[in-house]
């Protein structure tokens, strides 16, 4: 995750401030609620990367041995497992 998890609540509690401000949306529910469930949505979001990096961790760990035996970088490795995840799940990192 590239932003710092103590900014989560600052943007979320930004963007719910400004929607309203600029009378984009009419809360139905309480704007600690909604600033909540912005929270939510943005951490979701940041941890997707997270979670692709532990699959390709995981993926690379059960063909260690190979990997080694290969002399191949690993680093390279992951980084093209990675990117072929992410191009077929068409995530948006």
């Amino acid at each position: 995750m590239r932003v710092p998890r103590t900014w989560v609540p600052l943007i979320a509690e930004k963007i719910v401030d400004n929607l309203i401000a600029k009378e984009l949306i009419e809360p139905k529910v309480t704007v600690e609620k909604l600033t909540a469930e912005a929270e939510e949505l943005i951490m979701d979001e940041l941890m997707v990367e997270d979670r692709v990096n532990e699959e390709v961790r995981e993926l690379l760990k059960r063909h260690g041995s190979e990997i080694e035996r290969g002399r191949l970088d690993y680093r390279r490795l992951f980084e093209l497992t990675k990117q072929k995840i992410v191009k077929e799940r068409n995530l948006i990192l």
